[in-house]
């Protein structure tokens, strides 16, 4: 079977399951997460909102494997995440592309170390660029790219795996309002074709309305759980009545966050 989009599809997305879940990092007395459960189903799309200091790029780090908690778990489909895995991949707030490979190199460097054949990896890499719409720009170098096109290499090297979970950390902050709206949508529907489960860290309230089935708001001091929001519509699709529909679930997720930070603090995070 194949996307919309003409990439082979293998997932069915995978279920997460956290339980009871803290932190403190070492010398530090204070929690940093604290008494943390929830659920995620297969291919659902979670967006983690709160400030700065809430802990939610710690919970990320944690449900990627790239932490251990201090006590509690994180189950992926059953098993225990104990460590990284190359069906959870994690894109950063910058691209971390390697600037003297070609955009074609970076994208298929996981499937080189993965020892697949050369020609095998050359078609899977010109299928993942124009999944990311790059297609033409394999051999040029990643340093002549914009931000947003460096953004789509480094998404473009996250899919070649084909992940069961993709894990963003504010991986569009830095990019201007109009390129980023564009990847909200654009990952947003890989996800939702490639079968993968989507966990987007952000502080922009509009940000997680765009990606999101449902978001969790998360208070600071020691880092929680505060409200869980659910959407109840494709709000990507475009008509006059999603449209309405995204201005509605923007302002029930601006109140939650207002009930947790306070008044006026809704503003600040968009």
């Amino acid at each position: 079977m194949t996307t919309r989009n003409g990439m082979k599809r293998r997932n069915i997305g995978a279920h997460i399951s956290v339980r009871d879940l803290c932190h403190r990092y070492r010398r530090h007395e204070e929690l940093a997460l604290s008494g943390i459960s929830f659920e995620i189903k297969p291919c659902e799309s979670i967006a983690l909102v709160g400030r700065s200091g809430c802990g939610k790029s710690t919970l990320l780090h944690i449900l990627a494997g790239l932490m251990s908690p201090t006590s509690g778990s994180v189950r992926i489909d059953g098993a225990l995440v104990s460590g990284p895995s190359p069906d959870r991949i994690v894109m950063f707030q910058q691209p971390h592309l390697l600037p003297w490979m070609s955009v074609a190199q970076n994208v298929g460097l996981g499937l080189k170390f993965a020892g697949e054949a050369r020609h095998e990896r050359d078609e899977k890499v010109k299928e993942l660029l124009r999944l990311v719409d790059l297609d033409g720009f394999g051999a040029r170098n990643v340093q002549e790219l914009s931000g947003g096109q460096q953004q789509r290499v480094a998404l473009a090297r996250s899919l070649a795996t084909h992940p069961e979970v993709l894990l963003l950390d504010e991986p569009f902050s830095a990019l201007d309002p109009v390129t980023r709206r564009s990847l909200q949508r654009d990952v947003r529907r890989i996800a939702l074709d490639g079968g993968i489960t989507l966990v987007v860290v952000t502080h922009d309230i509009a940000e997680a309305v765009a990606m999101a089935d449902r978001a969790f708001i998360m208070a600071p001091n020691p880092g929680r759980l505060a409200e869980i929001l659910k959407f109840d519509a494709d709000l990507l699709a475009g008509t006059d009545r999603e449209r309405e529909m995204f201005v509605s679930a923007k302002a029930q997720l601006e109140s939650a966050f207002e009930r947790t930070y306070g008044r006026g603090s809704a503003a600040a995070a968009d």
